[in-house]
């Protein structure tokens, strides 16, 4: 079965039960890629507003949504998010609320993703970092012709 997503297929084979939260393949128009270093709950000036994996969760898929806006795209051009946790607790005790900050951003746009736990993170005092890939569909340039006699 496929489902078509603004350019681009959600792929699930046939027999599959539906994924939660997730899209297990998304076949890609062609377009610019947009390939996003990983994003953490930092604001544009790289301070951090709070040290709970909710909010840091939301700065980080507003950054994410703020680069794929200034490359020209929208949230539903990203294809593959691939995100690095450090407290797996604090991720499964939050997953109702995180599902409220995904709505909120991301709508009902669900990606190929992948959540890896990781033993720490870079920067202080983060706990959830997000990469991104989004495939921009390019603009069709329309070719008028005129013909005179």
């Amino acid at each position: 079965m496929n489902e078509t997503n603004l350019n681009h297929e959600k792929t699930l084979p046939d027999g599959w039960i539906r994924p939660k939260g997730y899209t297990n393949g998304i076949l890609a128009q062609p377009g610019r890629i947009l390939f996003m270093a990983g994003q953490i709950g930092w604001d544009e000036e790289e301070k951090f507003h709070s040290d709970l994996l909710v909010p840091q969760f939301e700065q980080a898929l507003k950054n994410i949504n703020a680069i794929v806006c200034k490359a020209g795209g929208k949230v539903e051009h990203i294809c593959k998010m691939t995100c690095f946790c450090k407290d797996k607790e604090q991720y499964l005790a939050s997953r109702k609320e995180l599902g409220r900050v995904w709505k909120k951003i991301m709508g009902d746009h669900y990606p190929c993703m992948s959540m890896i736990f990781v033993s720490d993170l870079l920067d202080h005092p983060a706990l959830i970092e997000i990469e991104a890939t989004a495939v921009i569909p390019t603009k069709k340039h329309s070719i008028n012709f005129t013909i005179t006699a």
